[in-house]
């Protein structure tokens, strides 16, 4: 079963880090200006998910190797739920990413701020898909 911790772990770390972005990282972004705003934005995102996509990828690995050898089917429902972060992030979010990386820092106004606040929104979105996966997870351990 210790591939089944591991799943677990991963989507663990997966939730905390969106958990963390979406309740620490994102309000205090927000009490900058604009240019400052944005200037922090970019390279935080492009660190997350330098984290966050190979952690999606690897939890759903190891649930689906858990649900191989287990034939626990909830391991791999907690995998593609985990893994569904790549298509939400690639179709929803994606497009709000691509204007604001385009946008230069010295061009950031009231446009980007409200950018920003709707990247969050959707950001909230892979927070609940990790805190799912995590659960079921756990759950498929019992």
């Amino acid at each position: 079963m210790l591939l089944g911790h591991l799943a677990l772990a991963a989507a663990a770390i997966f939730a905390g880090a969106a958990f963390y972005i979406n309740f620490a990282e994102q309000p205090a972004r927000l009490g900058l200006d604009d240019q400052a705003l944005l200037a922090e934005w970019k390279p935080s995102y492009a660190q997350g998910f330098a984290m966050q996509a190979p952690l999606a990828v690897l939890g759903f690995l190891l649930g689906a190797a858990t649900w191989l050898i287990t034939t626990n089917w909830w391991w791999l429902v907690g995998g593609l739920v985990l893994l569904a972060n790549w298509p939400y992030t690639l179709m929803v979010i994606m497009p709000t990413n691509h204007r604001l990386n385009d946008t230069p820092i010295e061009a950031a106004g009231p446009e980007t701020r409200a950018l920003i606040e709707k990247w969050g929104w959707l950001h909230a979105g892979r927070t609940a898909l990790g805190t799912l996966s995590m659960l079921i997870f756990l759950g498929a351990l019992n």
